[in-house]
């Protein structure tokens, strides 16, 4: 008989990547234990929207639905765009991407984190394969050949087969296994807000590439846009601080007034933004998920969606090992091998792309503007960005 504490799989923090794949490996058979320092806030529909909002591209949807969460998600609150129109404000060039373009009824949703982590919570509690430790804090972890021992903070300890750090950006895990991360901090903060606009969002996500950064306003739900604006920690805070009044006009100037006057506003607030990438995914017994493997910049919102792409290929790669034992080398090196490259593009793609359209040197703006109405004309190029963005 095994002993209660030894599991196939233990997963260290329950967002939505960690507790993703909490779910997803005992839906597969697997025993597996969930640790958290605390439990998400609950949900609740008479609450205002969340002001961390994600956009959940397709192949994250696919996922959900796996998982049986997607229909509770869609049906709370979640806002679908089926086109995304993009422009440069030093140019006037734009470029427009209609579902069709991905091979599927809507390029992705506009979802609050919260609302995400509350609906996978709620299915991990009725989940007979997770045993939920929370709350709990890893403090210690050693390696024992054919298991891992996590050592948590109420004396208590965890041996599993393999254990996945899904803990965040500072990964308290990847430090403690020694592993390095490269990367930068961008400087630029995003602020971000909800607003209520004239004219109806038309269910696309918009994007205009300013000076100091970019500046989205995604489809809310209840028929509002939330603003994700990248700008400079002074530029942020100012905006953050100064009236509603004068607030709203500067973000319609800075949006063109596309959809009409901005009327009304949220609270705002500012988050810093970086580049995180990982030296290596794996170590024995063990593997980094999610942003405790890599950041991104948040212009084409592909944070999350690259953390449960991570989700997809562990659990296909475990799922691949003839010996069912998840922590495998083969099994680790194949989940590597298979988005350490992806995730490493994505980010220095996104990096490249910011500091592009950031810059204000003229045969620089012509060129680029050259390049998004080339795209915007060559319907086979245009296709093949979309599905990727889309996970397909």
């Amino acid at each position: 008989m095994k002993p209660r504490n030894l599991f196939d799989v233990a997963v260290v923090g329950a967002g939505m990547v960690g507790s993703a794949c909490a779910l997803a490996l005992a839906r597969k058979g697997l025993r597996v234990a969930l640790v958290e320092e605390r439990a998400p806030t609950a949900w609740n529909a008479a609450d205002e929207v969340d002001l961390r909002v994600v956009a959940i591209a397709p192949s994250s949807v696919a996922l959900f639905e796996r998982l049986d969460v997607w229909t509770a998600i869609r049906n709370a609150r979640a806002g679908a765009y089926r086109h995304m129109h993009v422009w440069d404000s030093g140019n006037g060039a734009q470029i427009d991407f209609d579902a069709a373009d991905s091979g599927g009824a809507e390029l992705g949703f506009i979802v609050e984190n919260r609302l995400i982590q509350h609906a996978l919570w709620q299915a991990l509690q009725a989940e007979a394969g997770v045993s939920l430790r929370c709350p709990a804090r890893v403090v210690a972890t050693e390696d024992e050949g054919d298991q891992r021992v996590l050592r948590l903070d109420d004396d208590g300890r965890i041996l599993a087969r393999l254990v996945v750090a899904a803990d965040g950006a500072s990964s308290p895990l990847r430090h403690l296994l020694g592993i390095g991360a490269g990367g930068h901090v961008y400087d630029q903060h995003a602020l971000v807000a909800h607003v209520r606009t004239e004219r109806p969002h038309e269910q696309t996500a918009w994007q205009r590439f300013l000076p100091g950064g970019t500046l989205a306003f995604l489809p809310l739900a209840d028929g509002r846009c939330s603003i994700v604006w990248s700008l400079p920690p002074a530029e942020c805070r100012r905006l953050r601080e100064i009236d509603e009044t004068t607030f709203l006009q500067e973000l319609g100037c800075a949006f063109d007034f596309r959809l009409g006057p901005i009327l009304a506003t949220s609270a705002r607030a500012e988050f810093p933004l970086r580049l995180l990438l990982a030296e290596r995914y794996v170590a024995p017994r063990f593997a980094l998920i999610g942003d405790a493997a890599h950041q991104v910049h948040p212009l084409a919102g592909q944070g999350v969606n690259l953390g449960l792409r991570d989700v997809d290929a562990l659990v296909e790669a475990i799922g691949e090992e003839a010996e069912r034992d998840p922590g495998a080398v083969t099994t680790l090196r194949r989940y590597e091998r298979r988005r350490r490259s992806d995730n490493t593009i994505s980010a220095w793609g996104m990096d490249g792309i910011n500091r592009l359209f950031r810059s204000e040197f003229e045969p620089l703006v012509f060129a680029r503007g050259l390049g998004l109405r080339a795209v915007n004309a060559l319907g086979p190029l245009k296709q093949l960005i979309a599905r990727h963005a889309a996970g397909r």
